[in-house]
Protein backbone atom coordinates (compact mmCIF):
# COMPACT_ATOMS: atom_id res chain seq x y z
CA UNK A 1 0.00 0.00 0.00
CA UNK A 2 1.17 3.50 -0.81
CA UNK A 3 1.65 6.14 1.32
CA UNK A 4 -1.02 8.24 -0.92
CA UNK A 5 -3.41 5.14 0.19
CA UNK A 6 -2.46 5.44 3.80
CA UNK A 7 -2.95 8.85 3.69
CA UNK A 8 -6.54 8.86 1.87
CA UNK A 9 -7.81 5.80 4.16
CA UNK A 10 -6.60 7.80 7.02
CA UNK A 11 -8.52 10.77 5.83
CA UNK A 12 -11.40 9.15 4.93
CA UNK A 13 -11.98 7.48 8.78
CA UNK A 14 -14.71 8.97 10.77
CA UNK A 15 -14.01 10.86 13.75
CA UNK A 16 -13.12 8.50 16.98
CA UNK A 17 -15.61 8.35 19.67
CA UNK A 18 -12.83 10.12 22.48
CA UNK A 19 -9.89 12.42 22.40
CA UNK A 20 -6.78 11.08 22.80
CA UNK A 21 -5.73 10.51 26.18
CA UNK A 22 -2.36 11.68 28.34
CA UNK A 23 0.20 9.50 28.49
CA UNK A 24 0.17 6.89 31.58
CA UNK A 25 2.54 5.57 32.68
CA UNK A 26 3.57 2.73 30.41
CA UNK A 27 3.28 5.17 27.77
CA UNK A 28 6.51 6.64 28.74
CA UNK A 29 8.63 3.37 28.48
CA UNK A 30 11.41 4.34 30.71
CA UNK A 31 9.98 3.86 33.97
CA UNK A 32 10.00 0.75 36.18
CA UNK A 33 7.55 -1.69 36.61
CA UNK A 34 5.89 -1.76 39.77
CA UNK A 35 4.56 -4.45 41.44
CA UNK A 36 0.58 -5.41 40.80
CA UNK A 37 -0.69 -5.56 44.22
CA UNK A 38 -3.46 -7.37 43.39
CA UNK A 39 -1.33 -10.09 41.98
CA UNK A 40 0.59 -10.23 44.76
CA UNK A 41 -1.69 -10.87 47.18
CA UNK A 42 -3.49 -13.72 45.28
CA UNK A 43 -3.58 -16.96 46.90
CA UNK A 44 -0.86 -19.44 45.27
CA UNK A 45 -2.75 -21.73 42.88
CA UNK A 46 -4.21 -18.22 41.53
CA UNK A 47 -0.58 -17.35 40.89
CA UNK A 48 0.03 -20.40 38.81
CA UNK A 49 -2.15 -19.69 36.06
CA UNK A 50 -2.27 -16.75 33.65
CA UNK A 51 -2.89 -12.94 35.11
CA UNK A 52 -6.24 -12.19 33.53
CA UNK A 53 -6.57 -8.39 35.44
CA UNK A 54 -5.38 -6.78 31.94
CA UNK A 55 -8.40 -8.38 30.67
CA UNK A 56 -10.25 -7.91 33.82
CA UNK A 57 -9.22 -3.87 34.47
CA UNK A 58 -8.95 -2.71 30.87
CA UNK A 59 -11.97 -2.64 28.53
CA UNK A 60 -10.23 -1.36 25.80
CA UNK A 61 -7.51 -3.71 26.31
CA UNK A 62 -10.28 -6.82 26.86
CA UNK A 63 -11.73 -6.13 23.28
CA UNK A 64 -8.54 -5.71 21.30
CA UNK A 65 -7.80 -9.02 23.25
CA UNK A 66 -10.73 -11.08 22.19
CA UNK A 67 -11.12 -9.34 18.64
CA UNK A 68 -6.88 -10.46 17.43
CA UNK A 69 -7.96 -13.96 18.81
CA UNK A 70 -11.11 -14.98 17.06
CA UNK A 71 -9.54 -12.89 13.62
CA UNK A 72 -6.19 -15.20 14.59
CA UNK A 73 -8.45 -18.40 14.33
CA UNK A 74 -10.15 -17.06 11.38
CA UNK A 75 -6.80 -16.23 9.86
CA UNK A 76 -5.51 -20.01 10.11
CA UNK A 77 -8.52 -21.36 8.84
CA UNK A 78 -7.88 -19.26 5.79
CA UNK A 79 -4.22 -20.42 5.83
CA UNK A 80 -5.58 -24.06 5.82
CA UNK A 81 -8.11 -23.28 3.02
CA UNK A 82 -5.94 -21.78 0.31
CA UNK A 83 -3.01 -24.50 0.80
CA UNK A 84 -6.09 -26.85 0.42
CA UNK A 85 -7.63 -25.28 -2.72
CA UNK A 86 -4.01 -24.50 -4.37
CA UNK A 87 -3.30 -28.10 -4.07
CA UNK A 88 -7.11 -29.34 -5.17
CA UNK A 89 -6.60 -27.17 -8.08
CA UNK A 90 -2.92 -28.49 -8.93
CA UNK A 91 -1.82 -31.93 -7.35
CA UNK A 92 1.82 -29.93 -7.10
CA UNK A 93 3.19 -29.74 -3.77
CA UNK A 94 5.59 -27.34 -5.03
CA UNK A 95 2.31 -25.18 -6.11
CA UNK A 96 1.24 -25.26 -2.36
CA UNK A 97 4.70 -24.41 -1.35
CA UNK A 98 4.84 -21.22 -3.07
CA UNK A 99 1.99 -20.21 -0.80
CA UNK A 100 4.65 -19.44 2.00
CA UNK A 101 6.82 -17.36 -0.16
CA UNK A 102 3.85 -15.54 -1.27
CA UNK A 103 3.48 -14.50 2.15
CA UNK A 104 6.79 -13.99 3.04
CA UNK A 105 7.99 -11.76 0.70
CA UNK A 106 5.02 -9.13 1.43
CA UNK A 107 6.11 -9.90 5.40
CA UNK A 108 9.75 -9.11 4.74
CA UNK A 109 9.26 -5.81 2.79
CA UNK A 110 6.34 -4.28 4.39
CA UNK A 111 7.05 -5.48 7.78
CA UNK A 112 10.19 -2.49 8.20
CA UNK A 113 7.89 0.15 6.44
CA UNK A 114 4.61 -0.82 8.42
CA UNK A 115 6.46 -0.07 11.16
CA UNK A 116 8.08 3.35 10.63
CA UNK A 117 4.03 4.47 9.61
CA UNK A 118 2.99 3.35 13.17
CA UNK A 119 5.78 5.57 14.30
CA UNK A 120 4.32 8.28 11.99
CA UNK A 121 0.56 8.26 11.94
CA UNK A 122 -2.57 7.30 14.50
CA UNK A 123 -1.94 3.91 15.15
CA UNK A 124 -5.51 3.48 15.86
CA UNK A 125 -6.64 4.61 12.12
CA UNK A 126 -3.63 2.33 10.64
CA UNK A 127 -4.93 -0.91 12.63
CA UNK A 128 -8.54 -0.30 11.74
CA UNK A 129 -6.72 0.04 8.09
CA UNK A 130 -5.05 -3.56 8.20
CA UNK A 131 -8.33 -5.14 9.48
CA UNK A 132 -10.19 -3.68 6.93
CA UNK A 133 -7.98 -4.98 4.31
CA UNK A 134 -7.70 -8.47 5.82
CA UNK A 135 -11.38 -8.57 6.03
CA UNK A 136 -11.67 -7.72 2.50
CA UNK A 137 -8.73 -9.97 1.04
CA UNK A 138 -11.00 -12.50 3.50
CA UNK A 139 -13.99 -11.59 1.42
CA UNK A 140 -12.29 -11.58 -2.23
CA UNK A 141 -11.01 -15.52 -1.37
CA UNK A 142 -14.81 -16.48 -0.50
CA UNK A 143 -16.41 -14.89 -3.40
CA UNK A 144 -13.78 -16.48 -6.02
CA UNK A 145 -14.91 -20.24 -3.88
CA UNK A 146 -18.23 -19.56 -4.29
CA UNK A 147 -17.89 -18.86 -8.26
CA UNK A 148 -15.46 -21.31 -8.12
CA UNK A 149 -13.37 -19.51 -10.37
CA UNK A 150 -10.48 -22.58 -10.26
CA UNK A 151 -7.36 -20.13 -10.66
CA UNK A 152 -4.49 -20.54 -8.61
CA UNK A 153 -3.02 -16.84 -9.55
CA UNK A 154 -5.45 -15.23 -7.31
CA UNK A 155 -5.36 -17.39 -4.60
CA UNK A 156 -1.44 -16.33 -4.83
CA UNK A 157 -2.32 -12.80 -5.07
CA UNK A 158 -4.83 -12.92 -2.25
CA UNK A 159 -1.83 -13.90 0.08
CA UNK A 160 0.71 -11.47 -0.97
CA UNK A 161 -1.98 -8.51 -0.03
CA UNK A 162 -3.04 -10.46 2.80
CA UNK A 163 0.35 -10.86 4.18
CA UNK A 164 0.95 -7.05 3.07
CA UNK A 165 -1.81 -5.66 5.27
CA UNK A 166 -0.61 -7.60 8.38
CA UNK A 167 2.87 -6.62 8.24
CA UNK A 168 1.89 -3.04 7.64
CA UNK A 169 -0.65 -2.79 10.55
CA UNK A 170 0.70 -5.29 12.77
CA UNK A 171 3.35 -3.50 14.37
CA UNK A 172 0.85 -0.62 15.07
CA UNK A 173 -1.34 -3.17 17.04
CA UNK A 174 1.56 -4.34 19.04
CA UNK A 175 2.90 -0.80 19.85
CA UNK A 176 -0.71 -0.05 21.05
CA UNK A 177 -0.36 -2.66 24.32
CA UNK A 178 1.81 -0.39 26.51
CA UNK A 179 -0.76 2.40 25.78
CA UNK A 180 -3.14 0.43 27.05
CA UNK A 181 -2.43 -1.43 30.04
CA UNK A 182 -0.64 0.00 33.06
CA UNK A 183 3.17 -0.60 33.29
CA UNK A 184 2.96 -3.70 35.38
CA UNK A 185 0.22 -5.48 33.88
CA UNK A 186 2.87 -5.67 30.68
CA UNK A 187 3.88 -9.35 31.33
CA UNK A 188 0.37 -10.79 32.04
CA UNK A 189 -0.92 -9.06 28.79
CA UNK A 190 2.07 -10.16 26.74
CA UNK A 191 1.19 -13.88 28.24
CA UNK A 192 -2.38 -13.33 27.35
CA UNK A 193 -0.82 -11.94 23.82
CA UNK A 194 0.34 -15.30 23.18
CA UNK A 195 -3.08 -17.31 24.57
CA UNK A 196 -4.63 -15.87 21.82
CA UNK A 197 -1.68 -16.43 18.93
CA UNK A 198 -1.62 -19.86 20.45
CA UNK A 199 -5.16 -20.54 20.58
CA UNK A 200 -5.28 -19.21 16.43
CA UNK A 201 -2.53 -21.97 16.09
CA UNK A 202 -3.92 -24.92 17.31
CA UNK A 203 -7.92 -24.64 17.36
CA UNK A 204 -7.68 -22.49 13.63
CA UNK A 205 -6.48 -25.34 11.61
CA UNK A 206 -8.53 -28.03 13.51
CA UNK A 207 -11.94 -25.79 12.97
CA UNK A 208 -10.64 -24.81 9.18
CA UNK A 209 -10.27 -28.30 8.43
CA UNK A 210 -14.15 -29.54 9.90
CA UNK A 211 -15.43 -26.96 7.60
CA UNK A 212 -13.56 -27.24 4.88
CA UNK A 213 -14.17 -30.88 4.93
CA UNK A 214 -17.81 -30.71 4.99
CA UNK A 215 -18.43 -27.07 3.53
CA UNK A 216 -16.12 -26.14 1.37
CA UNK A 217 -12.81 -23.65 1.74
CA UNK A 218 -15.27 -20.97 0.97
CA UNK A 219 -16.66 -21.57 4.59
CA UNK A 220 -13.74 -21.07 6.40
CA UNK A 221 -12.98 -18.02 4.13
CA UNK A 222 -16.44 -16.16 5.35
CA UNK A 223 -16.05 -17.31 8.81
CA UNK A 224 -13.14 -15.39 8.77
CA UNK A 225 -14.69 -12.75 7.10
CA UNK A 226 -17.06 -12.35 9.86
CA UNK A 227 -14.76 -13.20 12.36
CA UNK A 228 -12.68 -9.76 11.59
CA UNK A 229 -15.67 -7.71 12.67
CA UNK A 230 -14.45 -7.98 16.69
CA UNK A 231 -11.28 -6.69 15.57
CA UNK A 232 -12.54 -4.39 13.50
CA UNK A 233 -15.13 -3.03 16.61
CA UNK A 234 -12.21 -2.80 19.23
CA UNK A 235 -10.21 -0.33 17.10
CA UNK A 236 -12.79 1.31 16.62
CA UNK A 237 -13.88 2.35 19.62
CA UNK A 238 -9.84 2.50 20.90
CA UNK A 239 -8.90 6.40 21.76
CA UNK A 240 -6.86 8.08 18.98
CA UNK A 241 -3.14 6.40 19.57
CA UNK A 242 -1.07 8.82 17.91
CA UNK A 243 3.61 8.07 18.82
CA UNK A 244 4.47 10.35 22.02
CA UNK A 245 7.13 12.34 21.49
CA UNK A 246 8.48 14.89 19.41
CA UNK A 247 8.26 13.85 15.48
CA UNK A 248 10.40 16.05 12.92
CA UNK A 249 8.81 14.63 9.24
CA UNK A 250 7.90 11.23 8.50
CA UNK A 251 9.44 8.45 10.49
CA UNK A 252 12.61 6.59 9.33
CA UNK A 253 13.19 2.62 9.22
CA UNK A 254 16.99 3.45 9.03
CA UNK A 255 16.69 5.37 12.46
CA UNK A 256 15.08 2.34 13.66
CA UNK A 257 17.73 0.07 13.07
CA UNK A 258 20.21 2.47 14.34
CA UNK A 259 18.33 2.74 17.38
CA UNK A 260 18.50 -1.07 17.72
CA UNK A 261 22.13 -1.29 16.80
CA UNK A 262 22.90 1.60 19.91
CA UNK A 263 20.64 -0.49 22.37
CA UNK A 264 22.80 -3.83 23.57
CA UNK A 265 19.78 -5.04 25.78
CA UNK A 266 17.24 -4.69 22.90
CA UNK A 267 19.73 -6.04 20.32
CA UNK A 268 20.78 -8.88 22.37
CA UNK A 269 17.34 -10.15 22.81
CA UNK A 270 16.93 -10.22 19.39
CA UNK A 271 19.66 -11.97 18.73
CA UNK A 272 18.81 -14.70 21.24
CA UNK A 273 15.74 -15.59 19.09
CA UNK A 274 17.66 -15.47 16.06
CA UNK A 275 19.53 -18.17 18.02
CA UNK A 276 16.50 -20.27 18.67
CA UNK A 277 14.76 -19.99 14.87
CA UNK A 278 17.99 -20.46 13.26
CA UNK A 279 19.63 -23.50 14.64
CA UNK A 280 17.04 -24.84 16.63
CA UNK A 281 14.16 -25.14 14.37
CA UNK A 282 13.63 -28.62 12.80
CA UNK A 283 10.21 -27.95 10.97
CA UNK A 284 11.44 -28.56 8.31
CA UNK A 285 12.83 -32.11 8.87
CA UNK A 286 9.48 -33.34 10.36
CA UNK A 287 8.41 -35.29 7.40
CA UNK A 288 12.00 -37.46 7.17
CA UNK A 289 11.86 -37.39 10.74
CA UNK A 290 8.46 -39.06 11.21
CA UNK A 291 9.79 -41.82 8.62
CA UNK A 292 13.10 -42.37 10.23
CA UNK A 293 12.41 -41.48 13.51
CA UNK A 294 8.82 -42.89 14.05
CA UNK A 295 7.94 -45.09 10.92
CA UNK A 296 5.22 -42.60 10.81
CA UNK A 297 3.03 -40.94 8.14
CA UNK A 298 1.50 -37.48 7.47
CA UNK A 299 -0.47 -37.64 10.66
CA UNK A 300 2.56 -38.01 12.62
CA UNK A 301 4.00 -35.15 11.22
CA UNK A 302 0.48 -33.15 12.06
CA UNK A 303 1.31 -34.38 15.76
CA UNK A 304 5.17 -32.97 14.86
CA UNK A 305 4.10 -29.56 13.93
CA UNK A 306 0.79 -28.94 16.42
CA UNK A 307 3.00 -30.17 19.59
CA UNK A 308 4.86 -27.32 20.11
CA UNK A 309 2.00 -24.57 19.54
CA UNK A 310 0.24 -26.77 22.51
CA UNK A 311 3.27 -26.62 24.53
CA UNK A 312 3.42 -22.79 23.80
CA UNK A 313 -0.31 -22.66 24.64
CA UNK A 314 -0.07 -24.61 27.71
CA UNK A 315 2.94 -22.01 28.91
CA UNK A 316 1.24 -19.03 28.20
CA UNK A 317 -2.12 -20.83 30.50
CA UNK A 318 0.53 -21.15 33.25
CA UNK A 319 1.82 -17.80 33.19
CA UNK A 320 0.90 -15.93 36.39
CA UNK A 321 4.42 -16.00 37.31
CA UNK A 322 5.87 -13.97 34.89
CA UNK A 323 5.04 -10.84 36.75
CA UNK A 324 7.01 -11.17 39.77
CA UNK A 325 10.31 -11.83 37.52
CA UNK A 326 12.38 -8.99 37.44
CA UNK A 327 15.52 -10.05 36.30
CA UNK A 328 14.42 -10.72 32.54
CA UNK A 329 17.76 -10.79 30.46
CA UNK A 330 18.50 -14.41 32.58
CA UNK A 331 14.90 -15.25 32.01
CA UNK A 332 14.97 -14.95 28.62
CA UNK A 333 18.35 -16.51 28.32
CA UNK A 334 17.26 -19.43 29.90
CA UNK A 335 14.54 -19.90 28.16
CA UNK A 336 15.96 -20.20 24.74
CA UNK A 337 18.84 -22.48 26.49
CA UNK A 338 15.94 -24.54 27.97
CA UNK A 339 13.98 -24.54 24.13
CA UNK A 340 17.81 -25.53 22.82
CA UNK A 341 18.55 -28.26 25.25
CA UNK A 342 14.51 -29.80 24.86
CA UNK A 343 15.04 -30.10 20.71
CA UNK A 344 19.13 -31.02 21.23
CA UNK A 345 17.35 -34.44 23.23
CA UNK A 346 14.24 -34.21 20.76
CA UNK A 347 16.78 -35.40 18.14
CA UNK A 348 18.60 -38.30 20.40
CA UNK A 349 15.63 -39.75 21.66
CA UNK A 350 13.31 -41.60 18.82
CA UNK A 351 10.41 -42.29 21.13
CA UNK A 352 6.60 -40.74 19.56
CA UNK A 353 5.48 -40.00 22.58
CA UNK A 354 8.64 -38.46 24.39
CA UNK A 355 9.67 -36.58 21.26
CA UNK A 356 6.13 -34.92 21.59
CA UNK A 357 6.91 -34.11 25.12
CA UNK A 358 10.17 -32.31 24.37
CA UNK A 359 8.69 -30.48 21.29
CA UNK A 360 5.93 -29.32 23.61
CA UNK A 361 8.93 -28.61 26.49
CA UNK A 362 10.79 -25.95 23.66
CA UNK A 363 7.08 -24.32 22.83
CA UNK A 364 6.72 -23.43 26.32
CA UNK A 365 10.48 -22.25 26.54
CA UNK A 366 9.41 -20.08 24.03
CA UNK A 367 6.36 -18.49 25.33
CA UNK A 368 8.58 -18.14 28.36
CA UNK A 369 11.36 -16.27 25.66
CA UNK A 370 8.90 -13.88 24.09
CA UNK A 371 7.04 -12.67 27.03
CA UNK A 372 9.82 -11.16 28.14
CA UNK A 373 11.47 -10.10 25.11
CA UNK A 374 8.37 -8.21 24.26
CA UNK A 375 7.99 -6.92 27.82
CA UNK A 376 11.45 -5.65 27.70
CA UNK A 377 11.21 -4.46 24.13
CA UNK A 378 7.83 -2.29 25.12
CA UNK A 379 9.06 -0.77 28.34
CA UNK A 380 12.83 -0.16 27.53
CA UNK A 381 11.82 1.74 23.85
CA UNK A 382 10.46 5.04 23.62
CA UNK A 383 6.93 4.82 22.33
CA UNK A 384 8.01 6.81 18.90
CA UNK A 385 10.55 3.90 18.46
CA UNK A 386 7.63 0.98 19.14
CA UNK A 387 6.51 0.71 15.81
CA UNK A 388 9.81 0.43 14.28
CA UNK A 389 11.43 -2.36 16.73
CA UNK A 390 7.93 -4.31 15.99
CA UNK A 391 8.35 -3.86 12.24
CA UNK A 392 11.87 -5.57 13.17
CA UNK A 393 10.61 -7.87 14.92
CA UNK A 394 8.17 -9.04 12.15
CA UNK A 395 11.22 -9.22 10.01
CA UNK A 396 13.25 -11.45 12.34
CA UNK A 397 9.82 -13.79 12.76
CA UNK A 398 9.48 -14.12 9.16
CA UNK A 399 12.78 -14.57 8.01
CA UNK A 400 14.55 -16.74 10.92
CA UNK A 401 12.48 -19.86 10.64
CA UNK A 402 13.29 -19.90 7.24
CA UNK A 403 17.46 -19.24 7.83
CA UNK A 404 16.20 -22.03 10.38
CA UNK A 405 15.06 -24.92 8.00
CA UNK A 406 17.81 -23.94 5.09
CA UNK A 407 20.25 -24.63 7.85
CA UNK A 408 18.49 -27.52 9.19
CA UNK A 409 17.91 -29.27 5.83
CA UNK A 410 21.53 -28.30 4.57
CA UNK A 411 23.31 -29.98 7.66
CA UNK A 412 20.55 -33.11 7.46
CA UNK A 413 21.68 -33.58 3.69
CA UNK A 414 25.35 -33.68 4.69
CA UNK A 415 24.67 -35.66 7.56
CA UNK A 416 21.67 -37.24 8.44
CA UNK A 417 18.00 -35.41 10.52
CA UNK A 418 19.60 -37.03 13.97
CA UNK A 419 23.08 -35.23 14.02
CA UNK A 420 21.26 -31.84 12.47
CA UNK A 421 18.59 -31.83 15.33
CA UNK A 422 20.90 -32.35 17.49
CA UNK A 423 23.79 -30.28 16.50
CA UNK A 424 21.23 -27.50 16.21
CA UNK A 425 20.12 -27.47 20.19
CA UNK A 426 23.71 -27.65 20.91
CA UNK A 427 24.67 -24.41 18.90
CA UNK A 428 21.25 -22.50 20.29
CA UNK A 429 22.60 -22.91 23.69
CA UNK A 430 26.53 -22.75 22.57
CA UNK A 431 24.92 -19.02 21.23
CA UNK A 432 23.11 -17.95 24.69
CA UNK A 433 26.41 -18.73 26.42
CA UNK A 434 27.98 -16.87 23.86
CA UNK A 435 25.37 -14.41 24.44
CA UNK A 436 25.74 -14.26 28.19
CA UNK A 437 29.58 -13.96 28.54
CA UNK A 438 29.52 -10.91 25.84
CA UNK A 439 26.94 -9.18 27.32
CA UNK A 440 26.68 -9.35 31.12
CA UNK A 441 24.39 -5.91 31.26
CA UNK A 442 21.51 -8.31 29.37
CA UNK A 443 21.98 -10.44 32.22
CA UNK A 444 21.67 -7.42 35.03
CA UNK A 445 18.79 -6.13 32.97
CA UNK A 446 15.95 -5.43 35.87
CA UNK A 447 12.33 -4.73 34.81
CA UNK A 448 12.14 -2.22 38.20
CA UNK A 449 15.31 -0.08 36.51
CA UNK A 450 15.03 -1.21 32.43
CA UNK A 451 17.51 0.07 29.88
CA UNK A 452 17.33 -0.42 26.53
Amino acid sequence: MSNDQHSASAASADTPPAAEPAPDPAGESTGPLPEDPVATAAPWYRKAFADLSPLRDNADYRRVWFGQAVSSIGQQMTAVAVSVQVYDLTGSAFATGLVGIFSLVPLVAFGLYGGAIADTVDRRRLGLIGSGGLAAVSAVLAAQALAGLGTVAILYVAVAVQAGFFALSSPARSAMIPRLVPGHQLPAANALNTVSMNLGLTVGPMLGGVLIGAYGAQAAYLLDTVAFTGTLYAMWRLPAMRPLGERKGRASVLDGLRFLREQPNLRTSFLADLAAMVFGMPRALFPAIAVTFYGGDAGTVGLLVSAPAVGALIGALFSGWVSRVHRQGVAVLAAVAAWGLAIAAFGALHNLWLGLLLLAVAGCADTVSMIFRNTMMQVAAPDEMRGRLQGIFIVVVAGGPRLGDFESGTVAALTNPATSVISGGIACVAAVLLLAARRPAFLAYDARHPTP
